[in-house]
This record gives structure tokens, sequence and C-alpha cells, in this order.
């Protein structure tokens, strides 16, 4: 890449101290066009420790409209590409809110409760602001915007 063409972007890195994070995702791409399909919204809360460890929850409208949640526990991953502001996080935990007509929409559902996996890519593009990709399984990818809490 030429002098001075780099991406606009922060080096990112796991916080000093632990800090809470805003989440909001405005969209969601599905892989499959399904008639069913509803827009998916989601609004979180993530707390990362100096080590990159994450927890958190989010509440969010699932691809079928209905009311779901996902309480999560994961990693940031800092600093294993050349570029400084680009990072990866996983997470794992329990999904909520697929039910009725939808609940084989997601593996080993029970009563609405099942696992949840996501991997993504971010990139830091201030001190406080991130926007990262989720790849969601099979079904899609969800874009989410964070802001870092003061």
């Amino acid at each position: 890449m030429p002098e001075g063409a780099a991406f606009p972007g922060s080096a990112a890195g796991p916080p000093d101290v632990a800090q809470w994070r805003v989440m909001a995702a405005p969209l969601t791409v599905h892989f499959s066009s399904d008639s069913d399909h509803k827009p998916v919204v989601l609004l979180g809360l993530e707390r990362e420790r100096p080590d990159g460890i994450v927890w958190g929850g989010a509440v969010f409208s699932n691809s079928f409209g209905q009311p779901s949640g996902y309480a999560f526990g994961g990693q940031r991953l800092y600093r294993w590409s050349p570029w400084d502001p680009l990072y990866a996080e996983w997470t794992a935990g329990i999904l909520y809110g697929y039910k009725g007509d939808y609940k084989h929409k997601v593996p080993f559902n029970y009563n609405g409760f099942s696992p949840g996996i996501t991997v993504g890519l971010g990139w830091r593009y201030s001190a406080t602001i991130a926007g990262q990709v989720n790849l969601l399984g099979t079904a899609g990818l969800m874009f989410v915007l964070s802001y870092d809490l003061p």
C-alpha cells in the first residue's frame, strides 16, 4: 500500500481497566431469502476485561420478528494482523426466542432456548467507536456498531 494510503482507524487493543460497551446492529443480511424473514435489530451491552475476555447480553428481534435475547461470554483478539485497528471476536452463549413455527430454525432448541455462537471481525475507527461484522452460523451476517463507555 502506498505511503499515506492507510485506512483511517485507531489501534485496537484491550482496555487498561474493564469497561462497558454498548452495541447496536441496524442491519443483518441473510444468506437465503425466506418470505418469513423480518428486519433484525439488536441492542446490546458488553463488558471487556484487560485480558480481552468479554461477557454481556443483547436483546433483538429475530429473523422472524420474535423478541429474542442472547447472553454470552467470549474474547476479543488483538494484534494478529498487520492492521492495528483490526480485531476479531468470538462469543458463545445461550439464545432465547425462536419458538412456535420457527423453533427448528436454530439447532438444539428446547422451549425457545438454544446454544449460540458468533465470530466476527471488527475495525476500531476511534478510541471509542468500532464497527464489526458477525457471522451468524449459516444464517447470515450482522453489522454492528459499538461505543466504549468512558
